[in-house]
């Protein structure tokens, strides 16, 4: 019998708004500053403070976050405010159980395929 690797398919199957909070998240400052609004609300200040990183990239970065729907901002009169907002990961959770779905579906697959 000829082994023949399983293959799983993504390609298409990441939607937009997934690849969006992929390329997000992907910078690793900004994956921290994530972590960071994940806990507890922060200003821009707060998480400067925090991090090695200058006020005007931490709001850059935010931004970004915001674009995409991963953090929400409050604006409490100079200061902002910005919070996680987890709905946005839920897409990125739907994307990798399917991908999961249909990796376990191969495994299957190939374990039946060998007791032939």
């Amino acid at each position: 019998m000829t082994y023949q690797k399983p293959h799983i398919d993504i390609s298409g199957a990441l939607s937009r708004d997934a690849h969006k909070v992929i390329e997000a998240l992907a910078p690793r400052t900004r994956w921290e500053i994530f972590e960071h609004v994940t806990r507890r609300a922060y200003s821009v200040g707060e998480i400067a403070r925090l991090m090695p990183v200058s006020r005007p990239a931490v709001s850059q970065h935010l931004k970004i976050l915001k674009d995409v729907g991963l953090v929400q901002e409050e604006v409490d009169g100079v200061r902002h405010i910005f919070r996680a907002d987890p709905r946005q990961l839920a897409v990125l959770r739907r994307w990798l159980d399917g991908f999961w779905d249909q990796a376990l579906d191969n495994m299957k697959h190939l374990m039946e395929t060998q007791d032939d």
